[in-house]
C-alpha cells in the first residue's frame, strides 16, 4: 500500500513541479504553489487566577494547483497538505490537523463551460491518530489506514476558475485499512471487511463542488465539497459528505492568518457529524506562474 501510494503522489504531484519546462507548454500552464507555517504558544504563572494550562501548537501546510488547457482538453491537478501537532502541559503531543488531498482531472470541452471529465481523488492522513477519552491512549487511524481512492467519470461545469462542479454517475471508491488489526480499537474498521484491507465500492455516484474565491486583495475563501453515495446501499443516512472550508488572509507579504474547518459524515466512521476547526497566525509563501498570452 506504501508503494502504492507513493506512486500515485508522485503521478499528482509531477503536475505542481516548478522545475523548467518546454517553451511551448509553459504557454499553456497555470501553477500555483503556497505553504506556510504556523506556531502558537501560551504560558500562565503558577498563580495565574483565571486558569489555563501551558501550551505549544505548531502547524504546516502546502497547498497546489497545476492546471493546463490547450484546444479543448484540460488537465488539472490540485494539492492540499496540512499537518498540525499540539502539546499541553503533562499530556502527551497529539495531533490538531491532519490531511492529505490529491486530485488529477483529465477533461474534454463539449459546450459552453461544460466538460465530459475523469478523474482520480485521494485522501488520507500522514501521522497516526489516537483517541484519549478514556483517560488512555488508543490507536484508532495512522497514514493510509484509513485511505480512499476514488475515481469519477461524468459531467463538469466550470464557467470560471473560481467555481467548479463535478457530477459522476459512475464512481469506484477503493477504502484501505491496511492494518488488519485496528478493528481491534475501531470495531466498524471504516467500512472495509475485518480480515480484508480493501473494500471495493464499484457502482457509486459522487459529486465534487469547490469554489475558490478571493473576496479582496488580501482575503480569499475556499470551499470544497464532496459527496459519495453507494447504489447497493443508498439510502440518506449512507451518504457520504465532507465539506472543507478556509478563510485566508494576507496581513503582509510573509504574515498570513488563516481560519479553517472540516466536517465529514460518514456512517461507516461516526453516526454523527465529525467537526474539527483551527486558528493559526504564521509566516506563508506563494508562488505562481499564469499562461502567456
Amino acid at each position: 500500500m506504501k508503494r502504492f501510494t507513493a506512486i500515485l503522489i508522485s503521478c499528482l504531484v509531477s503536475g505542481l513541479s516548478f522545475s523548467q519546462e518546454a517553451e511551448k507548454d509553459t504557454t499553456f500552464w497555470l501553477k500555483e504553489i503556497g505553504g506556510g507555517l504556523n506556531f502558537n504558544q501560551g504560558s500562565f504563572s503558577s498563580n495565574w487566577t483565571g486558569g489555563g494550562v501551558n501550551s505549544i501548537a505548531l502547524g504546516m501546510y502546502l497547498n497546489g494547483r497545476a492546471n493546463y488547457a490547450k484546444d479543448k482538453w484540460t488537465w488539472d491537478n490540485t494539492l492540499d497538505m496540512i499537518y498540525g501537532v499540539v502539546k499541553n502541559q503533562d499530556e502527551d503531543a497529539r495531533k490538531s490537523n491532519d490531511r492529505i488531498f490529491l486530485d488529477s482531472k483529465v477533461g474534454y470541452n463539449i459546450g459552453k463551460h461544460w466538460n465530459v471529465f475523469t478523474s482520480l481523488n485521494f485522501l488520507s492522513q500522514f501521522a497516526p491518530g489516537y483517541d484519549f477519552s478514556d483517560g488512555n491512549r488508543t490507536l484508532i487511524s495512522k497514514f493510509a489506514n484509513p485511505a480512499y481512492l476514488t475515481s469519477a467519470w461524468g459531467l463538469e461545469y466550470k464557467p470560471n476558475d473560481e467555481f467548479m462542479l463535478r457530477l459522476s454517475p459512475f464512481s469506484p471508491r477503493f477504502t484501505f485499512v491496511t492494518d488488519t488489526e485496528l478493528y481491534l480499537t475501531v470495531p466498524e474498521n471504516y467500512g472495509v471487511p475485518i480480515g480484508d484491507k480493501v473494500r471495493s465500492e464499484w457502482l457509486a455516484f459522487s459529486s465534487l463542488l469547490e469554489w475558490n474565491k478571493k473576496l479582496s486583495e488580501n482575503v480569499s475563501l475556499l470551499i470544497r465539497h464532496q459527496l459519495f453515495a453507494n447504489y447497493e446501499t443508498f439510502s440518506f443516512k449512507t451518504i457520504d459528505h465532507r465539506l472543507d472550508v478556509a478563510l485566508t488572509a494576507k496581513v503582509s507579504d510573509l504574515i498570513q492568518v488563516s481560519l479553517t474547518s472540516l466536517s465529514i459524515y460518514d456512517i461507516d466512521q461516526d453516526e454523527k457529524i465529525q467537526f474539527s476547526q483551527g486558528l493559526a497566525l504564521g509566516i506563508a509563501f506563494k508562488r505562481s506562474t499564469f499562461p502567456k498570452d
